[in-house]
């Protein structure tokens, strides 16, 4: 069952190569297919291309199907190219002709393009809300912590006293960042393509404020050509947002993997969140953190798959941007999932109050115990040789009692300021 069937077959190699793993990531998208459908139904109802009783029956039978999809009894079996000829199908075998009038005013361009928009923005607003919670969690971790001294490194060498509320509200902060890409995805996805056809509009007299509404898109897409240009862009928008988010929890899975280790030990995690070793009974492994790090790692490159996917195609439809979907979708799974381990996680966590008690963290006071000398009096460059020159020859005495005052620092973290600027960019 072909939207295009002419009445003649494709080779069975052809079909397999065209149609590739469509049907299995279609199960994803279906549920937004039947929502575009019904709100087409009720378009074409509205401006008089199908009769009242016509739209009811499409509407009717559309519903049921998404309750079958709801229940997981929707399948797409090797007879179907795609969701599309199968929800056709069903509605043709319960309503006949009727069943048949759907695909008016629309092709299976801008079917394709407005149920990965749909999609999409259920994705994203999942992400965003997962987001928060990690972000919630952090700033908890924060302030519970905030007096739980830990090194702080430069080129993985000691640098300067950093702490636990500054650890954990980098994380925080740097998501605020990450949200700001997936906002700007989510406007992307936010404008209707449906009614730009197969790129190219129509001569039905159709009404796309309507289907705007009812779909619950903030505005049009309007030129129908840029509509179809947005396939491949849209993804890729997205694309950038979550591998922002990836990035960041990427970082922060390799530090929970170095801090974990045991010439470092400044955290741990219950015997039940990590794994052990077939020969090594000692073991505690952090493979959560791990896989953590190579899938958001994996998801860093979605962006550039995309972009290699796209890059030199002309304006109008293009078989290649099939493609798009198993990359996006995929990625879209592993990094709601990557969010979720990630908060299982961290409410577990470990911190341990006496790390700087080891004599090796003593210089991590040089430039907090420098800038005594120049509160004295003495010019900081005076200061910085007379600290190197004590450090050279082994009569170098820290002062441990720093004081931070300003924003940002470990002694004012800001962290209701931090909240503020999450609660602004979700409004």
């Amino acid at each position: 069952m072909k939207l295009w069937d002419k009445g003649f077959s494709t080779d069975k190699k052809i079909d397999h190569f065209t149609v590739g793993n469509d049907r299995e990531l279609d199960l994803v998208l279906a549920k937004y297919d039947v929502i575009a459908s019904t709100a087409h139904a009720k378009m074409l109802g509205k401006v008089g291309l199908i009769t009242e009783e016509e739209t009811k029956d499409l509407v009717k039978a559309l519903g049921d199907i998404a309750k079958d999809i709801e229940k997981g009894k929707f399948t797409i079996e090797n007879d179907f190219e795609d969701m599309h000829s199968k929800i056709e199908f069903l509605l043709t075998e319960k309503l006949g002709d009727t069943g048949k009038k759907i695909h008016t005013a629309r092709s299976r361009n801008d079917q394709v393009l407005v149920a990965m928009q749909l999609y999409l923005k259920d994705e994203l607003n999942d992400i965003k809300a997962q987001v928060k919670t990690i972000f919630d969690l952090l700033l908890n971790l924060a302030e519970k912590h905030k007096n739980v001294l830990l090194p702080g490194y430069t080129h993985l060498q000691i640098a300067m006293p950093s702490s636990f509320g500054l650890w954990f509200s980098a994380y925080a902060e740097s998501l605020v960042d990450d949200l700001y890409f997936i906002e700007a995805a989510h406007k992307v996805a936010d404008q209707n393509p449906l009614g730009s056809a197969a790129g190219y509009g129509s001569s039905f007299p159709i009404d796309r404020n309507f289907t705007t509404q009812e779909m619950g898109f903030d505005t049009l897409k309007y030129n129908v050509v840029a509509a179809q240009m947005g396939r491949g862009k849209v993804e890729k928008a997205t694309a950038f947002g979550i591998s922002s988010v990836a990035a960041t929890l990427s970082k922060m899975a390799m530090d929970i993997c170095l801090y974990m280790s045991q010439n470092f030990d400044f955290i741990s995690f219950p015997n039940e969140l990590t794994t052990g070793s077939s020969i090594m009974p000692h073991k505690k492994n952090p493979d959560v953190f791990e896989l953590i790090r190579a899938k958001c790692n994996r998801i860093q490159s979605v962006p550039n798959q995309l972009i290699l996917i796209m890059n030199n195609l002309p304006s109008g439809y293009h078989r290649d941007l099939q493609l798009v979907k198993e990359v996006i979708v995929p990625a879209l799974q592993d990094m709601q999932a990557c969010l979720e381990l990630m908060v299982f996680s961290l409410k577990e966590i470990k911190v341990n109050p006496n790390i700087l008690e080891d004599p090796k963290y003593d210089y991590l006071f040089s430039v907090d115990t420098l800038n005594e000398l120049v509160k004295s009096g003495m010019p900081f460059r005076d200061a910085y040789k007379t600290m190197g020159k004590a450090i050279e020859n082994g009569n170098f005495k820290p002062k441990r009692d720093i004081e931070h005052s300003h924003e940002g620092s470990l002694g004012n973290l800001c962290l209701n300021e931090i909240k503020e600027k999450m609660e602004k960019l979700l409004g």
